[in-house]
């Protein structure tokens, strides 16, 4: 759980912004989405070879 203490004379906004992005930094929400359901480990292997060859493609194609 993050926790981010608002310093005196702070703006609810300027602590929210610093909420935001240590929420970003941590890469919480990536973590939730990966809990949601099991993904075998071969399975994750094929999906990085498939990401991996899609950019290569698209790298070829802009030369």
């Amino acid at each position: 759980m993050l926790i981010i203490p608002v310093k005196e004379g702070e703006s609810i906004d300027r602590a929210l912004k610093r909420f935001k992005r240590k929420f970003n930094k941590v890469k919480m929400m990536q973590q939730i989405r990966e809990r949601m359901h099991y993904t075998k480990p071969s399975e994750r292997r094929r999906q990085q070879l498939l990401r991996a060859r899609y950019r290569e493609l698209k790298r070829q194609m802009e030369e």
